[in-house]
């Protein structure tokens, strides 16, 4: 009697997931036990999710930082379904689909990152638009056209959290208004990019200053309108004027995720062992936003691409050594520096000793995602664009000349 081959369900199809999901399709399986791996995400592309800023300003486009998963998993033997996930049935080993299928699974990687609240102050619902993914970038610059199209003079954007993803969409907003923009950034602290490198740090307040983004530090929001945001400064309400509201503070986990019984931070991320596995499912594994993890020297592992990335080399390994008899191994992460984009061709980078600002760190920051991206075809393709991109808006200046 044949033996069934490992059903292995990977929810998610982010850095964490489809990572996962590629290594784990190019492990040395014996012929007789190569599982079947499935990938799920409600979306039907990829999100290389550092160079999302690089659409709002149009220096990118769609295809080349958010290619197709059936495009990414051609020839890999992954099944795909694009789908939502309603929830997991942890003792028949089920996931349940929105207008989908019933999933069994013998292995299941939680993957699925998480999602920007935005019920937590009034008005941010139906008036502030979040920063996390295609769909919200295509909202933006369907607000931004309309708004540029306007006969108003000055486009007045407030931007909430002045975070990675606040302040580099701020120094790209502020390079596409040009003298329209009037941006402000709104932090509840006493400083911005709080977490980063202090070279980080002092760029990115350069950029902002550069640009004539105003910093609203100390200062949380009370509501939003439509055409206006309330600011509270030490106890002083001020209600400012606004055409247009981004939100990109906070991180929620996903509903399917939060109603699962098992043991969770106050955060509601998944507590995982150094192996990234759940502590009393070791069925089940866990990265990403998800995973409130620490590493096999106890030290605390942020949340950011860099970090899903070298956890699903980690999660392929040990999903694959527990179904082929061999030793799991505790997570290592590998802090290699970060890098942030502050404006049209502009960067800042520190980390694997070098510390880096302007053109020279766009490049560098370029050819770093460039190497991360997934697939030698795809990395190849858009290289290949970079390259000749310069050469064909040159002749397509001459000829119009």
């Amino acid at each position: 009697m044949t033996q069934q081959s490992a059903r292995i369900c990977i929810l998610g199809g982010g850095f964490g997931g489809l990572y996962t999901a590629l290594r784990l399709s190019e492990l040395p399986w014996p012929e007789a036990e190569k599982p079947e791996i499935v990938l799920v995400d409600r979306c039907d592309r990829f999100l290389f999710t550092p160079l999302l800023y690089e659409l709002v300003t149009e220096e990118l486009q769609t295809w080349e930082i958010a290619p197709p998963f059936a495009e990414i998993l051609a020839g890999t033997g992954i099944r795909f379904y694009q789908a939502a996930v309603m929830g997991i049935d942890l003792q028949a080993q089920r996931v349940q689909l929105q207008d989908g299928p019933e999933l069994p699974y013998d292995r299941l990687i939680l993957a699925l990152g998480g999602e920007t609240p935005l019920d937590t102050v009034p008005g941010a619902v139906e008036y502030a638009l979040p920063f996390r993914n295609l769909t919200d970038a295509y909202a933006l610059k369907e607000r931004l056209r309309r708004l540029e199209a306007s006969e108003a003079d000055k486009i007045r954007v407030a931007i909430v959290g002045s975070g990675y993803s606040g302040v580099e969409v701020a120094c790209k907003l502020a390079d596409r208004l040009g003298p329209r923009g009037r941006l402000r950034l709104i932090e509840q602290t006493d400083q911005i990019l709080r977490t980063a490198p202090e070279f980080n740090r002092t760029a990115a307040q350069r950029a902002l200053s550069d640009r004539g983004v105003w910093l609203d530090l100390e200062t949380t929001v009370e509501a939003i309108t439509a055409d206006s945001i309330s600011l509270n400064y030490k106890g002083t309400v001020d209600t400012i004027p606004v055409e247009l509201v981004l939100w990109t503070v906070g991180t929620r986990i996903p509903e399917a995720i939060a109603a699962l019984p098992v043991k969770k931070n106050h955060r509601g991320q998944l507590t995982v062992t150094p192996t990234l596995q759940l502590l009393d499912q070791t069925d089940i594994f866990a990265l990403g936003d998800l995973a409130d993890c620490k590493d096999a020297e106890g030290q605390q592992v942020p949340t950011t691409a860099q970090v899903a990335m070298q956890e699903a080399d980690y999660v392929a390994w040990n999903l694959w050594a527990s179904l082929t008899g061999r030793a799991l191994l505790p997570f290592r992460y590998q802090y290699l520096g970060e890098m942030m984009t502050l404006g049209v061709e502009n960067a800042t980078l520190t980390g694997l000793g070098l510390k880096l600002e302007g053109s020279l760190a766009h490049v560098v920051r370029r050819l770093a995602y460039l190497y991360r991206m997934p697939t030698l075809e795809h990395q190849l393709r858009v290289g290949f664009n970079w390259v000749t991109q310069p050469l064909q808006d040159l002749l397509a200046t001459v000829s119009n000349q």
